[in-house]
């Protein structure tokens, strides 16, 4: 079989090859003891996964992406003023606790900035704007997250939050995978083996996303059992905000008349949170364990079998828009 082949079969699986993962992980993770130490295999899996799908990505024309202007007024609408506005609904219907509510704020007031381009590239979205915006989505959460928790706890969600994670996954997940994902591409452009290494580099999207979902789940799952019934009391949120934050996210992008690809961009975005970045917050939140990562893992599982589903629903989506990308410039 040729490489194309190999990854069109691949592609065309993706659905069964991601849900066998999450169930295999599932299954190790209930049988045997020690699948914590995963943890530390997210990141370095989560790398992997994004360098090749920056790899698919024309980086040359991030600096054209990055000036659509109407794209980016859309996508921080979606995240920082109607995920807010949502999220501050549905917080109504959780328990007075103040540790449950900080967990569920932190992960669904963060958009992510990982596994989204991936998922949205694979759901038929505009990947190449997404990817442009990831830094700025960064900076806009560290800057606004502080502000949002003193809204919704008050006083008591001072010192909580720090930057260094932020800027950890900032480094190793968007920067030094971009950065190697634009030097192989300048070699491909140059020599023919570079070509053939992108070539089949192009084969991993798929392989890659699902070692992340196994890594994940495996390390994850372990963590709810001190906390199960804490997360079964948040997991109707998730599944709450899942559903709704796609039709809402889309309905921003349409507002703001974007085209069929970046408003699904748009979509995949607003439904799609940083809960691999902010597990590293709840760890230092004193008195934390077991509730606020048994919270936020929760999110993670939920909105790993949302994105399954996004992949297949979403690009539904819009198939006769008419407002060319290009044409969204200002």
């Amino acid at each position: 079989m040729s490489i194309q082949g190999l990854r069109e079969t691949l592609e065309g699986r993706q659905i069964t090859i991601y849900f066998s993962a999450v169930v295999l992980a599932a299954g190790l993770a209930t049988l045997v003891s020690g699948t914590t130490a995963l943890a530390d295999w997210i990141n370095p899996a989560l790398a992997l996964m994004l360098f090749v799908t920056f790899l698919q990505v024309p980086l040359a024309a991030l600096a054209k992406a990055f000036s659509q202007v109407r794209f980016l007024a859309a996508l921080f609408a979606a995240n920082f003023v109607v995920v807010p506005i949502v999220v501050a609904g549905l917080v109504q219907f959780l328990p007075a606790n103040p540790m449950v509510r900080l967990g569920v704020l932190i992960v669904l007031l963060t958009p992510c900035i990982d596994y989204v381009v991936t998922f949205s590239q694979l759901g038929r979205a505009d990947a190449r704007l997404l990817l442009a915006a990831t830094p700025a989505l960064l900076v806009a959460q560290m800057l606004l997250l502080p502000v949002y928790l003193r809204v919704f706890l008050g006083d008591s969600s001072s010192g909580l939050i720090q930057a260094g994670p932020f800027v950890h996954a900032f480094i190793w997940l968007i920067a030094v995978p971009l950065i190697l994902a634009v030097a192989v591409q300048l070699w491909a452009a140059r020599h023919r083996t570079g070509e053939r290494v992108t070539s089949v580099l192009g084969v991993l999207p798929v392989p890659s996303t699902a070692l992340v979902l196994f890594v994940v789940i495996a390390a994850v799952v372990p963590r709810l059992a001190p906390a199960v019934g804490t997360a079964l009391i948040v997991a109707p949120i998730y599944v709450a905000f899942a559903i709704a934050m796609p039709l809402l996210g889309w309905g921003v992008a349409r507002v703001f008349r974007l085209d069929a690809a970046a408003a699904r961009a748009v979509a995949f975005s607003a439904s799609t949170r940083n809960s691999l970045v902010v597990l590293a917050l709840a760890f230092a939140v004193p008195g934390a364990i077991p509730v606020l990562p048994a919270i936020i893992v929760t999110q993670t599982l939920v909105e790993l079998l949302s994105e399954l589903a996004y992949i297949r629903l979403l690009p539904k989506l819009g198939a006769r828009a008419t407002l060319s990308a290009s044409q969204l410039s200002q």
